[in-house]
């Protein structure tokens, strides 16, 4: 058991406080829209995970360095260079619907899309629905 903590934690933030918030009005319509695509996904309520991620659902981990945690099943942040989309059981397996999705950046769990209008949703909420679905599989 480590003595670290994971930092990033739910938080009674209000989720619609934080979508209306955001300045840039391309962002918050494509925030909105991402929070209403995740809802139909998942059928769970947001909740805001630190200060910038909305998640829905949650399961409990331990990471590699032994630092424990909670963490969304699925989720996004609408941050400043690009919409992050968190597919937690990554993209080794989703290659054919990434070529069909438009231009977007991945990392280990991350899809970054610069903009909705510039991708393709119903391969969007495929890729949302299979990870999650696949979390699901994995709860204990």
């Amino acid at each position: 058991m480590s003595k670290y903590e994971h930092k990033t934690k739910k938080t009674k933030q209000s989720v619609s406080a934080f979508l209306n918030a955001i300045e840039d009005p391309q962002k918050r319509k494509d925030a909105k829209a991402l929070h209403q695509l995740h809802r139909e996904v998942t059928g769970k309520r947001a909740a805001m995970w630190g200060s910038s991620i909305v998640g829905y659902d949650q399961y409990t981990f331990t990471g590699k360095s032994g630092i424990s945690g909670v963490w969304p099943m699925a989720g996004f942040s609408p941050r400043k260079t690009a919409l992050t989309v968190y597919i937690m059981r990554g993209f080794a397996k989703q290659k054919a619907l990434l070529k069909k999705l438009g231009p977007h950046k991945t990392g280990v769990c991350c899809l970054y899309i610069k903009r909705l209008d510039d991708i393709h949703l119903p391969t969007l909420k495929k890729l949302i629905s299979w990870g999650y679905s696949e979390m699901k599989k994995n709860e204990k």
